[in-house]
């Protein structure tokens, strides 16, 4: 417990540094790539602070260009940094709408491209997808977990729908990625923290062209339930 609380006092006053980079570079840089920058040091360094050994496989399986959906499991709060630094190339996060409406680290987010998902009502999910949608259209790619919260005993939630209805309007590839290692690191709802391993592996991309959202639903479980580990 007390490395938790260590971290935590570590986490507070860098996020507020990295925020405030992020925001400071979204001013000079519109394009959003320095703010993100600035997002993937934020992860480097609560990676390092917490004491996470790193392991990633299959990045040669991401396509080198063109936008892609990388979608995976979701088990704690460093699946956010593990990722961050795992994907070589750089993405917008679709995240649920109140982290925006953090102050500075909310503006951060905006400054940096991501797009916030509001489910508090139908009309505003869709909102979001479209805002996804145009945002992958321009060439940005997007993360998305499927399963829409965390896994609080690492089995796979249902995978929401609305997932692949924006793969299936977008039209480009999805990328599975398998986070194992990530729960055991930090139990959710809790402050404990444990050094160790967290291995990301990334599948083979899944074209969607032709497809129905209901065979991406199963194909994309399939590849990430593959590569898995037991709770």
């Amino acid at each position: 417990m007390w490395l938790g609380r260590f971290y935590l006092i570590f986490l507070i006053p860098y996020t507020l540094f990295c925020s405030i980079g992020a925001v400071l570079a979204g001013l000079v840089d519109r394009s959003g790539k320095w703010s993100h920058a600035w997002a993937r040091l934020w992860s480097y360094g609560c990676v390092k602070a917490a004491g996470v050994r790193l392991v990633v496989d299959g990045t040669d399986k991401i396509p080198t260009d063109g936008p892609v959906i990388y979608m995976g499991n979701h088990q704690g709060n460093f699946d956010i940094h593990v990722l961050s630094i795992a994907i070589p190339r750089r993405f917008s996060w679709i995240a649920k709408a109140e982290l925006f409406r953090v102050p500075v680290f909310g503006g951060a987010m905006r400054r940096a491209g991501y797009v916030p998902l509001d489910r508090s009502d139908g009309r505003k999910a869709l909102k979001s997808m479209k805002e996804a949608a145009a945002r992958i259209a321009s060439g940005t790619s997007v993360v998305i977990f499927p399963e829409g919260t965390r896994s609080t005993d690492g089995n796979l939630l249902p995978f929401k729908r609305g997932a692949f209805l924006l793969a299936a309007k977008a039209g480009v590839p999805i990328v599975p990625f398998t986070i194992n290692g990530s729960r055991r690191a930090n139990p959710a709802h809790t402050l404990e923290l444990n050094p160790g391993t967290i291995h990301v592996t990334f599948s083979d991309p899944i074209p969607v062209a032709g497809e129905k959202e209901d065979v991406l639903l199963e194909r994309v479980r399939e590849a990430v339930t593959a590569r898995l580990e037991a709770p």
